[in-house]
């Protein structure tokens, strides 16, 4: 697998959201906006039901920058559509269930351990991607550990740069 880089082109991808709408971010990049790509471990989950609620909370500084904001786990879409419902998330969640875009962009838990259940294979790392409005990258953070959030402010900050 290659790496993305700062400065590097977004790598583009089509996933279906839980309007089982498919989406595909060349498709964001040609209405020239900034993209932030989150990638959770799974929905329903403790810290991920934190991290995108916090985003939800912060999508009005976000929404300043004109930023499209996009949740991605390897969750069915009808499972993220459930979880989207019941934490009036304001942006898109995407389903990867495939286990495609994960890997595109080297994100990927191969064994992720929640206590009480079986190990989940190939679940999608804890990470943030912004890429400007013509689809470079700006920021990347990424974390071997599920239980670490990324700083909210700095994303907040970084997007409301571009």
């Amino acid at each position: 697998m290659s790496e993305l880089n700062i400065g590097n082109k977004y790598l583009d991808f089509s996933l279906y959201n839980t309007d089982l709408k498919e989406v595909k971010l060349s498709d964001v990049f040609n209405n020239k906006k900034p993209v932030v790509l989150l990638f959770f471990p799974g929905a329903f989950t403790s810290v991920c039901t934190k991290e995108l609620c916090t985003f939800r909370d912060k999508m009005a500084l976000l929404n300043k920058a004109n930023a499209v904001v996009y949740g991605i786990s390897v969750d069915s879409p009808f499972s993220l559509s459930k979880f989207k419902a019941e934490n009036k998330l304001n942006f898109d969640l995407l389903s990867d269930y495939n286990r495609e875009v994960i890997k595109l962009y080297n994100v990927v838990h191969e064994d992720l351990g929640i206590i009480g259940l079986p190990k989940l294979k190939q679940a999608a790392k804890r990470a943030v991607f912004i890429f400007d409005k013509n689809g470079n990258l700006v920021y990347k953070w990424v974390s071997d550990h599920p239980g670490k959030e990324p700083d909210y402010d700095k994303v907040i900050d970084i997007v409301n740069g571009l």
